[in-house]
């Protein structure tokens, strides 16, 4: 089982982190073989909505998803942890799920050649943000439903925490407890 991590903050060590760092080590335990992606290392454009992935299946921009577009169609199941920054996710996240577009045809259906690889794939998604009510990060969380929803992936129960100093998610043991918990479930076949 390969489990592809997708950290979407760009504090390295940041709460996101840890809770990222959790769940692979449950899914570490659970014999899956993890890697680690830190969007904020990577070079990756928006979307230019030019429609050439539509017809490829490849995206005309050449920066660092060209690979993480092959890591996300090897991996069994994905876990994407990211802080909320002004009532959304990160711009590095955002850029990141945009160009998942790549994956669709221009009747947004997978095309053929990733389906078997993407369709019933599992998604983890950790929200954290500064607020202490958990639900403000509620739009990151409308996203990733919609999308899973939409394309026939599988989001696993989401796990929402609240964290504002750098390293704070630390103390929270039921938060790093649930991260552990999701990586755990993720790699169970």
């Amino acid at each position: 089982m390969k489990v592809l991590g997708v950290l979407g903050s760009p504090r390295v060590g940041g709460n996101s982190d840890i809770l990222l760092n959790q769940a692979l080590a449950g899914a570490k335990e659970m014999g899956g073989k993890v890697e680690k992606i830190i969007l904020s290392r990577k070079k990756i454009s928006g979307c230019l909505d030019c429609a050439k992935c539509n017809e490829t299946g490849i995206c005309v921009i050449r920066d660092d998803m060209l690979e993480i577009h092959k890591k996300i169609l090897k991996a069994d199941a994905i876990i994407h942890s990211v802080p909320l920054y002004f009532w959304a996710m990160t711009s590095q996240m955002k850029a990141y799920l945009d160009r998942w577009c790549a994956f669709f045809d221009e009747d947004w259906n997978w095309h053929k050649a990733y389906a078997p690889k993407m369709k019933g794939k599992s998604i983890g998604l950790m929200t954290v943000c500064g607020d202490p009510n958990v639900h403000t990060a509620d739009p990151i969380v409308h996203s990733f439903r919609a999308t899973c929803k939409f394309s026939g992936l599988k989001l696993l129960p989401v796990v929402q925490a609240s964290a504002f100093g750098r390293g704070e998610i630390d103390k929270n043991k039921k938060a790093k407890k649930e991260a552990y918990e999701l990586g755990r479930r993720i790699a169970t076949p």
